[in-house]
């Protein structure tokens, strides 16, 4: 299912658009406050790591503008429903309302597909993108201090997280 606002489509992620999600996630790599990673992983590690369900992209005029995909957050049965959200936008995307429609067809999609909660770890200095999560109903449940070294230098994570009000309710 795919969902057009205003000129820009959300739709489900082909193999096809692997080298334009790759760019997006090379431009958050490269502004230091959106990933551990130096690098941007193949194709066949990124599909390894992402969860089939939920791939998601928004285009505009046939153009991959920003992304979002689930990663489990555990093997365990009973985590079957909790999934760690990664979202990124094309630099030219930021600040125009995009980051939020695909947010918002990323909850969607998640709850079609049987996800209770969602979660995220934010550099704290990632101001942007924790107002998207806030704004999307995720909460600050803590701040994960010097929880990794990126290039050296130790960085503190703020975990947020979303608990959907029509799935897991029971």
């Amino acid at each position: 299912m795919s969902s057009k606002v205003n000129d820009i489509v959300m739709d489900h992620m082909t193999t096809s658009d692997w080298s334009q999600v790759r760019s997006i996630y090379l431009e958050g790599i490269e502004t230091g406050n959106a990933t551990f990673d130096t690098e941007a992983p193949d194709w066949e590690e990124w599909d390894r790591k992402y969860l089939k369900d939920c791939r998601l992209v928004a285009r505009e005029a046939g153009k991959v503008i920003g992304w979002a995909a689930l990663l489990p957050t555990s093997s365990k049965k009973a985590f079957a429903g909790a999934a760690e959200l990664s979202i990124y936008l094309s630099k030219q995307s930021i600040g125009k309302g995009i980051g939020t429609k695909l947010m918002a067809y990323l909850i969607e999609e998640s709850e079609a597909n049987g996800f209770w909660t969602l979660q995220s770890g934010i550099f704290p200095e990632n101001k942007g993108s924790i107002r998207l999560h806030e704004s999307a109903g995720f909460i600050e449940v803590g701040v994960r201090e010097r929880i990794g070294k990126l290039n050296g230098v130790w960085r503190d994570v703020v975990l947020l997280e979303r608990r959907s009000r029509i799935v897991g309710i029971d």
